[in-house]
């Protein structure tokens, strides 16, 4: 478990370090677009074959506030939230045959950073420019996400081998 433990805060580290930029940008308007901006990073996620384990390493050693499990059947996940502060971490297990965190831990046993997600203001309108910039979208269009709020997912290869969530504010 200490290792785990350990393994996923370096992740966490260096996300949050990586994130600072896009913090940057929460007030500024996206001047390509004129018509979408980004905000701040809403969380960051772990997949994790055991989520109580490691709800209970957050909430029990770490001392955060842990949500319920919770099924998004929609999205072939369990989900758990751990509040820090104005973010968040997901925690993500497999929910049913066809979950493509299942996928993410046969290649990944014991877990790790699954994808971070960005608040966006616009969320059509964002993937509309990101789309004409080259950046492909797993979806056609925006799905309901954890939150009750459309989200779409970015292709990591085209950011920075990161798999990026945005989610409209």
């Amino acid at each position: 478990m200490a290792q785990l433990s350990s393994r996923m805060l370096q992740q966490f580290s260096r996300i949050v370090t990586r994130g600072s930029a896009f913090k940057a940008f929460h007030t500024h308007q996206n001047l390509a677009a004129g018509k979408w901006n980004i905000g701040k990073i809403n969380h960051v996620a772990i997949a994790t074959p055991d989520i109580e384990k490691a709800a209970s390493m957050f909430r029990d050693v770490l001392g955060a506030k842990v949500s319920e499990k919770h099924p998004q059947p929609d999205h072939g996940v369990y989900t758990v939230f751990v509040e820090l502060g104005e973010t968040k971490i997901e925690l993500l297990n497999p929910l049913g045959d066809k979950s493509p965190i299942q996928n993410f831990l046969d290649k990944n046993k014991s877990g790790g950073m699954h994808h971070i997600c960005i608040e966006v203001d616009n969320i059509n309108e964002a993937m509309k420019d990101l789309k004409s910039k080259g950046i492909r979208l797993l979806s056609a269009e925006a799905k309901i996400g954890a939150h009750g709020k459309p989200v779409v997912f970015l292709h990591p290869k085209d950011c920075n081998g990161v798999l990026v969530e945005l989610e409209q504010v």
